[in-house]
């Protein structure tokens, strides 16, 4: 029977990681394509995260990073999906599509994406689906939902958030958007009811820190002066959630967090669970690249991550940031000089900076 091997994830994933991949498999997300492979205990075979083949059972999975991992394991590939074929590479143009519609207010028409790529609007269409797996029409339909998450948090009124989001009716957003939400707009608005955190608070050089974590990773990292506030602030934020605080569960992840900010650890990348639309996504993947001790500036992370002339979008998603630290936004700053903002106080921010530059 297949086993682990070199290059299995088995010994070195936390649970939360588990989560993340096997969900990732179970929705068949474009977005994990490249980042692992799976191994089936039951058939012998390994898939990619995409395949289009029934999901197994959580038991029965095997992570790899690596089809030659999968392999030296004892498994052979699916025939179905080829996982040991080596992935084309994607073509700019169909990057460039997939930055259009992420920073259009309203989805654009396949005409008009057709122009951003320079190809006909029917090659795009083939050539999109083939390398995503979706159509221009499925991605622009799923940066409309993370939208509307994003929206529903932030916008008092529902119908505000539903057309904020680039609906063009709620019944449109009822029908497309509360799949995606997993409950219809108004309930999730009200406070993710049913979802469990934990949390934990602990002393640090800039404060006490909260840490509240769902399954999955850490949905929120807060900095205030008291404990009384940091709780407030978390149950207004999930009002309707189970919250239970259990410093002991949460004690390892929060040691790591506190003695990076003493210096006797490095920058800890522990997963994290929040809630973003394709563009915060690209940006807080893009923070959490920047090493300790650096800093760039709102325009420069906006080339780098593929939109230049994105920069105050940018510094949008780094304030809407709700995992201090974990997301590091305290790493960038104005390109005029000085630390700018901080939702956490700018006082905190050139502390960070400067505990960063001093242990690095």
């Amino acid at each position: 029977m297949p086993g682990a091997g070199p290059g299995c994830y088995a010994a070195t994933m936390t649970d939360n990681q588990r989560d993340e991949f096997y969900a990732a498999l179970r929705a068949r997300d474009p977005r994990y394509a490249q980042r692992f492979f799976y191994g089936v205990k039951t058939t012998g075979v390994f898939c990619k995260p995409t395949c289009a083949s029934r999901a197994p059972l959580r038991k029965n999975v095997e992570f790899f990073d690596s089809p030659q991992a999968a392999q030296s394991a004892s498994y052979r590939a699916c025939k179905r999906c080829k996982p040991d074929q080596a992935a084309p590479r994607v073509d700019e143009r169909l990057l460039n599509v997939c930055r259009a519609i992420e920073e259009a207010e309203e989805s654009p028409s396949l005409a008009q994406l057709a122009q951003v790529a320079g190809l006909s609007p029917f090659h795009l269409q083939r050539r999109f689906k083939a390398a995503l797996g979706v159509s221009p029409r499925q991605y622009a339909a799923t940066v409309k939902r993370d939208r509307l998450r994003a929206a529903l948090k932030t916008t008092s009124s529902v119908t505000g958030a539903i057309y904020e989001a680039g609906f063009g009716s709620a019944s449109q957003a009822y029908s497309n958007g509360g799949s995606a939400l997993g409950m219809r707009p108004a309930v999730f608005r009200d406070g993710a009811q049913g979802a469990s955190i934990v949390y934990a608070i602990v002393g640090s050089p800039i404060g006490r820190i909260l840490m509240a974590a769902t399954p999955r990773g850490f949905c929120r990292v807060d900095i205030a002066q008291s404990d009384a506030e940091l709780e407030r602030r978390l149950r207004a934020e999930f009002p309707k959630a189970n919250i239970r605080r259990e410093d002991d569960t949460l004690q390892s992840s929060a040691s790591l967090l506190v003695a990076y900010l003493s210096g006797a650890a490095p920058w800890p990348a522990l997963p994290v669970d929040v809630r973003a639309t394709a563009f915060q996504s690209r940006v807080w993947e893009a923070l959490r690249r920047i090493a300790p001790g650096s800093t760039t500036t709102y325009a420069e992370l906006a080339r780098i991550i593929g939109s230049p002339s994105a920069a105050r979008a940018v510094a949008r998603a780094c304030a809407s940031n709700q995992a201090a630290l974990l997301i590091p936004c305290h790493r960038v700053v104005p390109q005029s000089g000085g630390v700018g903002g901080y939702r956490w106080n700018p006082q905190r921010k050139r502390r960070l900076l400067e505990l960063e530059r001093a242990h690095g």
